[in-house]
């Protein structure tokens, strides 16, 4: 397989040629923002909110990329352009963006920044199966970090958290989707993905102070509005996961998976819902893309 063009620090390369310094604070300390959006047949979905949460996350940690966000936005479109020839392989791309603080013992005197873009292959095997069965959650032991200590809101690298409760989780369920806590026992967010549940008809998520302000999470929102579903943020405790009719992640590659066990526990009827497959229509309609047929067809490999 040919090998992905990146955009690396204003040239574009071969991904293999990316090589990030030891010395750089992205690797030393996880001194690193990041985002991540996807294609649909190739065309960007929502890339100027994914770079506008970017710049959101760059500005609170006081890192200086050395491009405006419009600038960043066009690279992001080109790199999808330089790989087209490479999706048919790959069915829709992930676009990844993550600038560092750059190289520097101190944060106050590093630099420059490193910035990058790369695409890759969606993983459709890790969920195309999921559609159907749905997927198993775990409430980790592990939480969420403190917003005291770090805002979640900052899509950022220093993810250690996140390790220990997808190590956790396996260690109830093979096939365990970690779900976090704050400090207080209230849920918060998977490792990459959004929590919902659903109960009497509505749809209930945690708000949005201890958790990433997701993009997918957004578009969820978007299309229950437009289905006439009412949507609730609110502190939601496991009684109410435990106890809802239906549940779902929400996340950049697959969208919206069907949640139908946590902590082993069957949800609802042990089927993925009716609102959720109605999200998932909707979502399909809005893209003009069957995401279901896509990841099972790219997944089986």
């Amino acid at each position: 397989m040919a090998e992905y063009t990146a955009y690396f620090n204003g040239e574009w390369v071969p991904f293999s040629q990316v090589k990030i310094s030891p010395l750089d604070r992205g690797f030393m300390v996880g001194d690193v923002v990041f985002d991540v959006a996807r294609t649909f047949n190739g065309k960007s979905f929502r890339m100027k909110e994914h770079i506008d949460r970017m710049y959101r996350s760059l500005k609170f940690v006081r890192i200086d990329p050395g491009l405006p966000p419009e600038e960043m936005q066009d690279i992001g479109e080109e790199v999808i352009r330089r790989n087209e020839h490479l999706r048919a392989e790959a069915g829709d791309f992930t676009v990844t963006v993550f600038v560092t603080r750059g190289p520097g013992r101190w944060a106050r005197d590093a630099g420059p920044p490193t910035v990058c873009f790369k695409v890759g292959a969606i993983d459709f095997g890790r969920f195309a199966g999921l559609y159907g069965q749905g997927a198993h959650g775990v409430i980790a032991r592990s939480r969420s970090y403190p917003v005291e200590s770090l805002d979640p809101k900052v899509k950022h690298y220093s993810r250690m958290n996140f390790n220990m409760a997808d190590l956790e989780a396996g260690d109830v369920d093979p096939e365990g989707w970690p779900i976090l806590m704050d400090g207080e026992g209230n849920l918060t967010e998977g490792t990459g993905y959004n929590v919902f549940l659903v109960s009497d008809g509505v749809i209930r998520t945690p708000g949005d102070r201890a958790i990433l302000q997701g993009i997918s999470r957004e578009t969820v929102f978007d299309l229950a509005r437009g289905l006439d579903i009412p949507v609730v943020e609110e502190d939601l405790q496991p009684y109410d996961l435990y106890t809802a009719d239906e549940a779902f992640f929400s996340g950049t590659s697959p969208c919206v998976v069907p949640v139908t066990r946590v902590d082993r526990r069957e949800l609802g009827d042990g089927k993925p819902g009716p609102i959720t497959q109605q999200l998932l229509a909707a979502w399909s309609e809005s893209v003009g893309l069957d995401i279901v047929d896509q990841a099972i067809r790219f997944g089986r490999g």
